[in-house]
């Protein structure tokens, strides 16, 4: 399988790196992350212009119409968000507009996703139950039916991008199947409430359900039809999470490179000691390896591939095991001032390590390989 991007594919990837480097370089991600000021909406909404957020979206419901090669354009800009340490709710707005034009309503379509995509507006997607496994088997908030709707009774924790969105995707389970909902955020009986994270633009929330009542109206799909929705929702957040750990490790791995070279001790360069060559080769090889995994399950993912559930669980095992330990050497190569919060290498270290647990750890992920091997 070729793995290379195409010329089309290179030009959006570099379109995307020199957006990012004149729009939210590390010292704007700086800037946010001491004054919590999220992410900026008017950066957010040049963004969207160049069409990040429509890329799984049907052309006929206002998207690009890329089909599942959108995928592969959603992971060349996680990779390049990673570079950067960028801000903003990519995963949460992607895996939404996804799913609302697969599986929406013609009105959920028609009012919600232009906004959505053009930066307007944020979604995201309530899924994971404080203290459970981020699998579909954990979910176990109820929807229960009643009079001309239904009613949500739960807590979601964590939720990425939770405080500012404007509408919830919650996943719970109605009659014992997956079901999903489009809820406003601002319905009577959601309460969400701001979590510390260690990812210094990138927030968090727990969201609490009571007694919320929605119509007939907010279902995404059908009633107890949202089992592959939400694989496909899983699959397609791994392999964000996975593409943009591998661009802060290759970005951190550069600079890191960079500094061995430049960096003398006893008059030989740091890269000159045969000690230190072996720990960059070992590095290389874990991050080329990280690159390899990510490319295989963005690949199978957009070509419907039948592994492409185990695919994308085998690169967040794999990078959630390595990614933050090759930025742990990189920080050793620095020496004191690796350590010292005026490196922007703690800010990678701390998106990677963040990347780790979300959407399941690496322990997570082989339990669910060994299932899907029915070992």
């Amino acid at each position: 399988m070729d793995f290379d991007l195409t010329e089309e594919q290179q030009l959006f990837a570099d379109t995307s790196r020199r957006f990012l480097a004149d729009e939210c370089d590390l010292d704007v991600v700086r800037s946010l992350a001491e004054t919590g000021a999220g992410f900026p909406g008017a950066w957010w909404r040049r963004a969207a212009a160049l069409g990040w957020l429509s890329l799984l979206v049907d052309e006929d419901a206002g998207g690009l119409g890329l089909g599942s090669e959108g995928v592969l354009y959603l992971g060349i800009v996680a990779e390049e968000m990673g570079r950067m340490v960028s801000p903003g709710p990519l995963l949460p707005c992607s895996v939404v507009a996804a799913t609302l034009s697969r599986s929406g309503t013609g009105e959920q379509r028609s009012t919600t996703l232009p906004p959505l995509l053009a930066g307007e507006e944020t979604a995201c997607w309530c899924f994971a139950e404080g203290g459970r496994s981020w699998s579909a088997d954990a979910v176990t908030m109820e929807a229960e039916r009643v009079a001309g709707g239904y009613r949500l009774r739960g807590e979601k924790s964590p939720v990425e991008a939770a405080a500012g969105a404007r509408h919830l995707l919650v996943t719970v389970r109605c009659n014992g199947q997956l079901t999903q909902f489009l809820v406003p955020a601002d319905a009577a009986g959601v309460s969400i409430e701001p979590l510390e994270g260690l990812d210094l633009v990138r927030p968090f929330a727990r969201v609490r359900f009571d007694e919320v009542e929605v119509g007939e109206a907010s279902l995404v799909g059908a009633e107890g039809a949202a089992a592959e929705d939400v694989e496909r929702q899983i699959q397609m957040g791994l392999a964000v999470c996975c593409a943009e750990s591998a661009g802060a490790v290759a970005r951190v791995f550069e600079f890191t490179l960079e500094w061995a070279f430049e960096r003398y001790s006893f008059g030989r360069p740091l890269a000159s000691y045969q000690a230190l060559k072996h720990r960059f080769a070992d590095m290389k090889t874990y991050l080329e390896g990280c690159h390899a995994t990510t490319s295989a399950a963005l690949h199978a993912i957009a070509g419907g591939a039948g592994d492409s559930a185990l695919l994308a669980r085998v690169a967040k095992a794999f990078i959630g095991d390595f990614a933050p330990g090759i930025i742990q050497d990189c920080v050793q190569m620095h020496g004191g001032i690796g350590v010292t919060w005026d490196h922007d290498i703690h800010l990678y270290l701390r998106r990677v390590a963040t990347n780790r647990v979300m959407l399941g750890t690496p322990r997570e992920h082989r339990a669910g390989i060994a299932d899907l091997m029915a070992l």
